[in-house]
């Protein structure tokens, strides 16, 4: 009975906060006046589709790897994301990544949580900094699909063992307290990252370096699963395949997007994005075969995946020579990482942080390296050192921060399934389903 109050009365908040919206003033869309440039539009609304079908991507991508005991969990997890971080995203969370600086300009941490709360003032009307030739309205769903997939992303490292409604809350912690700030920093003209010169063309550093390191935290904090003796099982190789192309896909309008216009800029990053993909999942297959392993379905779905990643903050910024060699640095990377790791007893259990959090390390430094004209191949060294310093700030912050949300979330509610609950699988644990059979209660 406590079970079912506690979803009660969540479901009592959401009600409520549906109800407040109706009576919230919202902005008239009108027709957005003449500053809109009807191709850039239609390109960033295709973006914007693109990036959403990434995290069902994901969902497959990890799906697929997990124990077949919780491979419906795992998946639901990432397609959670898509509904939680949709409504969190209009109520306060765009507002707290792009509203007016706090902490005043040039310096700014975090958004003002009024200056777009529930999408107020975010309509069809351009932003002349954020998207000068599309609608307000769109740069912000644009932007939301990077919120969604960030914290889907981390679920890949405490799959198997963590609490539906824990999960959850910690997501929404996740994007509130981390996030927002970290998108804010990085992304908004008054940002304290963006003001340094640091450049994150696409998310390295505020979607992939966030997500890696939140992974590393909830993988030292949760412990090792139990009972995982022997080799792993996966759940559905195709599975992963079929996520990896999807991401592939979908990562198109996550960097070509990102140039927020149909413009050379966004075929750079379009160009940059399948080359570096292409060159670290042939990386990864040779490595694979130098160790005397057989090349793989799986080692080609993450070597591409760990190509996506690291081009991701230098898309539109480097040439195309460069993404080869970003894309191949970061397989070898990744591929050394993912090893090193499985001889610890650190239980990332996709290897979250040694893909992502590593490639977007290897991303955003080779971006100091090779950004056009500012870069360290050019003889500037401003951009570069100002990356390594970023690169600790980032780490400490998105690290503490995400352990200290854990503590908090597991105080709030138990994190961990039990023993038991964690032997029969998730998926019937915590969902009552099994490929397609509904187990009843």
């Amino acid at each position: 009975m406590r079970h079912k109050n506690k979803w009660l009365r969540t479901l009592i908040v959401l009600i409520i906060v549906s109800i407040l919206g109706i009576f919230f003033p919202t902005t008239n869309f009108g027709d957005g006046g003449g500053a809109l440039v009807t191709g850039d539009v239609a390109w960033m609304l295709t973006s914007t589709a693109l990036v959403l079908l990434m995290t069902p991507g994901l969902a497959f991508f990890y799906g697929g790897m997990v124990d077949p005991r919780n491979i419906i969990s795992t998946i639901l997890q990432s397609f959670m994301a898509m509904g939680l971080i949709s409504i969190i995203w209009i109520v306060v969370g765009f507002s707290l990544a792009f509203g007016d600086s706090i902490g005043g300009p040039g310096t700014g941490l975090i958004g003002n949580p009024m200056t777009y709360f529930m999408f107020n003032n975010v309509g069809a009307a351009p932003n002349p900094d954020l998207g000068p030739t599309i609608p307000f309205a769109l740069f912000a769903i644009f932007q939301l699909k990077f919120a969604i997939i960030t914290p889907a992303l981390i679920t890949g490292s405490f799959a198997g063992r963590v609490r539906f409604r824990a999960y959850m809350l910690f997501i929404s912690l996740f994007t509130i307290f981390i996030y927002a700030p970290l998108a804010h920093w990085t992304w908004d003209p008054n940002g304290l990252l963006h003001n340094w010169g640091v450049l994150d063309f696409a998310g390295g550093t505020v979607v992939h370096m966030s997500a890696g390191f939140a992974a590393l935290a909830g993988a030292m904090f949760l412990g090792k699963r139990h009972d995982i003796e022997g080799p792993e099982r996966r759940a559905n190789i195709p599975f992963v395949m079929l996520g990896a192309g999807m991401l592939w896909f979908g990562w198109f309008g996550f960097n070509a997007g990102s140039a927020l216009a149909a413009s050379s800029t966004a075929v750079l990053a379009l160009v940059n994005t399948n080359t570096a993909s292409a060159a670290a999942m042939l990386a990864w297959i040779f490595l694979d075969g130098a160790r005397g392993h057989k090349p793989s379905g799986l080692g080609a779905a993450i070597g591409l995946v760990v190509g996506l990643v690291a081009i991701t903050p230098a898309a539109g910024y480097v040439g195309i020579g460069a993404s080869i060699f970003i894309g191949v640095a970061a397989a070898v990377v990744s591929n050394y990482a993912i090893t090193l790791r499985s001889r610890t007893a650190l239980d990332d259990t996709l290897d979250v942080f040694p893909a992502h959090g590593m490639g977007g390390i290897v991303g955003m430094i080779l971006t100091g390296v090779f950004a056009r004209n500012v870069g360290l191949i050019d003889g500037e060294t401003k951009t570069f050192f100002y990356h390594l310093l970023a690169l600790v700030v980032v780490s400490v912050f998105t690290f503490g921060g995400s352990y200290l949300l854990y503590w908090i979330t597991d105080k709030i509610v138990p994190l961990r399934v039990s023993k038991e609950a964690e032997k029969v699988g998730l998926d019937i644990s915590q969902h009552n389903e099994s490929y397609g059979f509904l187990y009843m209660d």
